[in-house]
């Protein structure tokens, strides 16, 4: 959105002289759709005060207005940090990792593992799924009926499972924690890849990746329906 753009949009909540539910729905959807970044978001505070100046006396409500597109433009909190780390087996925990993960989500997990056959993992997913925590799992068709698979336990504890029944292999191998927080790399989530295997992970809370990989997972979930 470039900023003769911004300003016509702006112009045309000054019409009525004020920045209604409607029009602050609006300009929040056009923001979410352009993301625009702290720099593009303090251009257009400026551009809003210069309107409010080139109208200021020939329109009351003139600041009640601004006040309201500020709040809207302004930072909710600031920007995170972004975080990532890299964890490798054998010797990182990484089973104790991904159950600590699982153990710290608040609303939701989404699961998308080529195969689960580590108890502890299960054992966790089962904890929060009890606890009342949203989770779905996405896995291989192939894999699922192995011997030491969790995914029938997982399903008979109620979790909400879909399984990939093509000729191919559903080959991912990660989750997302909260929609805010992503495990991602080659590792399985077997006791074979925790204790034996040359494996990697890695946790993130990166915004452009998490909603990458929420994408997919969507894209996903409904396909295997």
């Amino acid at each position: 959105m470039n900023i003769n753009d911004f300003d016509k949009l702006l112009l045309a909540t000054l019409d009525d002289k004020q920045f209604t539910r409607g029009e602050r729905q609006a300009l929040v959807k056009v923001l979410d759709e352009a993301a625009p970044s702290p720099q593009q978001l303090a251009l257009y505070r400026h551009r809003a005060f210069e309107l409010a100046r080139q109208n200021l006396g020939q329109r009351n409500g003139i600041f009640e207005w601004l006040e309201e597109v500020v709040k809207v433009l302004a930072p909710v909190e600031p920007v995170k940090t972004i975080e990532s780390n890299a964890f490798f087996s054998p010797g990182d925990d990484c089973p104790g990792r991904i159950t600590d993960l699982i153990r710290q989500a608040k609303r939701t997990i989404d699961i998308c593992v080529f195969t689960i056959t580590h108890d502890t993992i299960a054992d966790a997913i089962v904890t929060a799924h009890r606890a009342g925590i949203a989770i779905r799992i996405i896995t291989d068709e192939g894999k699922s009926f192995d011997a030491g698979s969790d995914v029938s336990l997982l399903r008979r504890q109620g979790v909400d499972v879909r399984i990939e029944r093509t000729d191919y292999h559903m080959h991912h191998k990660f989750a997302i924690f909260d929609g805010s927080k992503l495990l991602n790399g080659s590792y399985n989530w077997t006791r074979g890849a925790a204790q034996h295997n040359q494996e990697n992970f890695i946790v993130t809370n990166d915004p452009s990746l998490v909603k990458a990989f929420a994408r997919v997972f969507l894209q996903l979930w409904e396909l295997y329906t």
